[in-house]
């Protein structure tokens, strides 16, 4: 084992001296014009697994959906694969390869596909040297440690447009130098590959997965759950970390879970409307060949999916956190506000928000739109709302 980290800290040295005079040529120019906005997509984990039902008609399927059901049109861009795709083992010149079975036309002709629709393709893998899923009679799924340069190579020429870097199977070497060195790798392809850090918070990535790192989002908590308490546990680690989301650098808290099941609509919407006001990715996690139409229609709320793509680029802040509800603001671009109040507790709540609270101009009357009854009420912005046991309110509040 002493060995093999050995090699493994020589290859990723040797890939950072390879690259690093491109870094800061292309970063700055990267960066923000990449991931102007939180990503949007579609991640098949949190439904599929690594389930025989996850392969290449599936995902063709998905991409097909996202036409139909209207996705595209409201902003959702991505369609990404998870672990298990790749094949056991790397072919004799060590070239990641497709799992046979569930892509016997290869990653590119998917990748062709999904474009040919107008939308982006993701991949996965892992800063380790395996992925996460358990690996079995040395039959487990190669990552990318040691072989970033050349991953990178492939995935470019795949087509691949984003990629979600795992953690599992890192072989104790720092967080920062893997991340950095396929960040690099992704660049020196001279393709713009959007760079999805998935180290689970564990390193508190958003101090150092910008740069020089290239990281356009980062994970900040471990995996979700589809359980209100999994949902809420990861919005209150992600919305204190408002000071470190950017255009082109993304707090990401993980996928979402509407539409699984494991929670009611009004918890959906609650973690729909959290995510959006926090800045956040908004990667879809259901099979959406079996949507159910409530979670649909909370999967296409414009006004609330405007509030997550404001070009502003801020992150909600939280400005008070009191007998179990929680009052996010988020600045926007035209000079309006989102407005999040949350009742985290098992029991109806009356809340309220004063125009002072909200630091708005008390010589002036606002109109205040309610974005999950699509409803306005004018006024001087204060908001009165009763709300249900685990229940969001969202509004937008504009100047008259």
């Amino acid at each position: 084992m002493k060995n093999l980290t050995l090699k493994i800290l020589r290859s990723v040295a040797f890939a950072f001296c390879a690259v690093a005079a491109s870094f800061h040529a292309q970063a700055a120019q990267t960066a923000a014009e990449l991931a102007p906005t939180p990503q949007m997509g579609f991640n098949n984990w949190n439904s599929t697994h690594c389930r025989a039902e996850f392969n290449e008609a599936m995902i063709r399927g998905i991409a097909d959906k996202f036409i139909e059901l209207g996705l595209k049109d409201a902003g959702y861009t991505y369609v990404n694969i998870d672990d298990c795709w790749a094949n056991w083992k790397r072919d004799a010149n060590g070239n990641i390869q497709a799992n046979p079975v569930r892509f016997p036309s290869g990653i590119k002709a998917l990748a062709d596909y999904i474009h040919s629709k107008g939308l982006k393709f993701g991949l996965y893998s892992s800063a380790g040297t395996w992925t996460c899923e358990p690996k079995e009679e040395n039959r487990g799924f190669p990552g990318g440690l040691g072989h970033e340069k050349q991953d990178a190579a492939t995935y470019a020429s795949w087509g691949v447009d984003y990629l979600k870097y795992d953690n599992c199977n890192n072989e104790n070497i720092d967080a920062r130098i893997r991340y950095q060195a396929m960040g690099e790798a992704l660049r020196a392809t001279g393709k713009s590959i959007f760079y999805s850090l998935c180290e689970w918070g564990e390193n508190k990535a958003w101090l150092w997965a910008g740069e020089p790192v290239g990281g356009n989002s980062w994970r900040t908590t471990g995996d979700i759950e589809d359980k209100y308490p999994s949902m809420l546990k990861i919005f209150k680690e992600n919305v204190v970390l408002n000071s470190h989301a950017k255009p082109g650098r993304w707090n990401d808290p993980d996928m979402l879970e509407v539409g699984n099941g494991g929670m009611s609509d009004t918890e959906y919407r609650s973690h729909f409307s959290l995510w959006a006001i926090m800045a956040a990715p908004l990667m879809i996690g259901t099979d959406l060949r079996k949507i159910k139409p409530d979670a649909l229609k909370i999967l296409l709320n414009k006004e609330v999916i405007a509030v997550d793509q404001d070009t502003l680029g801020e992150q909600g802040h939280r400005i008070r956190e009191a007998d179990g509800v929680h009052v996010i603001v988020k600045p926007l671009k035209d000079g309006s506000h989102a407005v999040a109040v949350f009742n985290e507790t098992d029991a109806a709540k009356d809340a309220s928000v004063t125009a002072a609270e909200l630091h708005l101009d008390k010589t002036k009357k606002y109109t205040v739109r309610d974005l999950w009854e699509h409803a306005d009420a004018k006024g001087d912005g204060a908001i009165q709302v009763k709300l249900a046991p685990h229940a969001t309110a969202m509004y937008r509040i504009s100047a008259l």
